[in-house]
């Protein structure tokens, strides 16, 4: 299918326009709408990217990311070739080196490839692959790659404040847990910089700040952050809490897995402290560190959150081709 792509989606910092930022979020709102009546979704799966491939190839387990794409792409009547566990299903186990495997996958013509990885930078290794061996012709996406970043992650979390609080200027956000090992928060501190008046308060154990790299970039846009160690101070001032897993499999001692958790826990107590209109949200999964009362509580947006997925990796799929609705 001679579809051009117009770009690889890496990391955060690409979205640099916050108006280019906000079409796609009514993009978003077209599909979702179009998505949820049969009729429009049999006339979308006929349309410009139909019969178009991509594949998805994840060297880490996946639930969201991996079904939200391939419900993404299906609904815009794409094909989908999918491999999870590619590190042990895939000819990486026998020593393969990325650059290999997606050479490889890249001479079969798919449109895209969307990869999750353990190592940060293997996103923009695939896409140097691709712009030397089929330039033009394969876009790569970022769906995780090591502690660095998570860039559609971040774009659905940004959509749901948009779509929740009806703005994204001007807002006081609290991002916690494990800062370190999270590339979702950093992507989304990344994004959050793109718009006016944004307050970032971070919450960690001193282990698991933020990266350094992270504040420097805040601090050049601008953005006004801090770190806070009482919760309580951070959830009263707070329009959108931002909680994330303690991630034991990236910590150096996962032995203090749980006193990390329980010293970043969120409970129906916790979640009082919001104001009336602020939102708890969690890239899921949850591993202990948000109680599962708080689950079903107005203010909790997470399952929200993952449902926007499918429909925000839609609009981006029909923005990387450059095709409209």
């Amino acid at each position: 299918m001679n579809l051009k792509p117009r770009r690889h989606v890496l990391r955060s910092q690409q979205f640099r326009d916050p108006v280019a930022l906000l079409d796609l979020f009514e993009a978003t709102d077209r599909l979702a709408k179009l998505g949820n009546d049969r009729e429009s979704r049999n006339t979308l799966a006929k349309g410009p990217l139909a019969g178009a491939v991509m594949y998805e190839i994840f060297y880490e387990p996946s639930t969201r990311t991996r079904f939200s794409f391939w419900a993404a792409a299906k609904l815009l009547g794409m094909e989908v070739c999918s491999s999870e566990n590619a590190g042990d299903f895939s000819s990486a186990v026998k020593g393969e080196t990325l650059e290999h495997t997606i050479r490889v996958l890249a001479g079969q013509q798919p449109n895209v490839i969307v990869i999750r990885h353990p190592e940060s930078g293997a996103a923009q290794r695939a896409a140097a692959v691709v712009d030397k061996y089929y330039p033009g012709r394969i876009s790569i996406v970022n769906a995780g790659d090591g502690r660095d970043q998570h860039p559609t992650q971040a774009l659905l979390d940004v959509y749901t404040i948009w779509k929740r609080l009806k703005r994204v200027d001007n807002l006081t956000v609290v991002i916690g847990g494990d800062l370190a090992n999270g590339r979702t928060c950093r992507s989304l501190a990344y994004l959050l910089s793109k718009f006016d008046g944004v307050q970032l308060i971070f919450m960690s154990p001193p282990e698991l700040s933020m990266g350094e790299d992270i504040l420097t970039h805040l601090k050049e846009s601008g953005v006004s952050w801090r770190v806070e160690t009482d919760l309580g101070a951070a959830f009263r001032v707070a329009d959108v809490v931002y909680w994330t897993r303690i991630q034991k499999e990236r910590l150096g001692d996962p032995a203090r897995f749980a006193e990390f958790r329980d010293t970043f826990h969120v409970g129906l107590e916790e979640v009082s402290l919001l104001r009336p209109n602020a939102i708890l949200m969690h890239p899921l999964p949850i591993a202990g560190e948000i109680s599962p009362e708080v689950d079903d509580h107005p203010q909790a947006a997470y399952f929200e959150q993952a449902d926007n997925g499918q429909f925000v990796r839609a609009a981006l799929l029909m923005d990387i081709f450059g095709v409209s609705i």
